[in-house]
């Protein structure tokens, strides 16, 4: 976790693919409670520290997460989120190269929640929620191409789900189709970038998260 914005309202993290945004069943120490320790220390804080969560993202997946340090700044980020009034890019690699270079794709998504997993149908069918995004290849390398993606939607594992239906699942995501699993377990989605405009000062507000620095693959795909 490496802290990428701050100030008295909001704070933004470039997560690993090993840590959690909020706890699970495995136990294991969530990001919320890795920051509320930091604050504490920096801020020399006594009793409880306030900080609230505005969107998540999955274990696996590395990048920008942006927290609330306020509860005013946590309710209209969690409306804006909401609203899709927030831009969100992330950075995908796949084996496949995509049939066409951009596009835009759209699905209807069932959740099976028992394998943790959705299912994308080109068609509407009963608890389906429709999602949409669209992606370009950005660049390659000997064997991989990285895709840019703007989610239009926020669905469960929208992208891993669209891109494998697409013919290109992720590296590493075993999941969705992908044959072998990356070496630190995640997968290679990267969020790379949010924009919004802050929730108290109505400032616009850009974040870019670097790509793992510890993976050859993000360094040798990335522009």
């Amino acid at each position: 976790m490496t802290v990428l914005y701050e100030d008295n309202h909001i704070i933004a993290v470039n997560k690993t693919c090993s840590e959690i945004v909020q706890g699970d069943k495995t136990g294991d120490e969530p990001l919320s409670e890795t920051l509320k320790k930091y604050l504490k220390e920096k801020y020399n804080k006594p009793g409880e520290v306030f900080l609230g969560v505005t969107h998540r993202l999955d274990r696996p997946v590395s990048g920008v997460v942006v927290f609330a340090k306020t509860s005013k700044a946590l309710t209209r980020l969690n409306e804006m989120f909401r609203n899709q009034e927030v831009k969100k890019t992330y950075w995908a690699i796949v084996k496949n190269r995509p049939e066409e270079t951009e596009g835009r794709l759209e699905h209807y998504l069932v959740r099976n929640e028992k394998q943790n997993k959705s299912v994308a149908h080109s068609k509407m069918v009963p608890n389906a929620k429709k999602a949409s995004l669209s992606y370009k290849l950005i660049s390659q390398s000997d064997n991989y191409f990285l895709l840019e993606v703007q989610l239009e939607t926020g669905r469960h594992h929208q992208i891993r789900c669209q891109l494998a239906k697409m013919g290109c699942p992720i590296k590493g995501d075993l999941k969705y189709g992908f044959p072998r699993s990356n070496p630190n377990g995640g997968i290679s989605l990267h969020a790379r970038y949010v924009e919004f405009v802050h929730p108290v000062s109505k400032q616009l507000i850009q974040i870019t998260a670097p790509c793992p620095v510890d993976d050859k693959l993000w360094q040798a795909v990335a522009p």
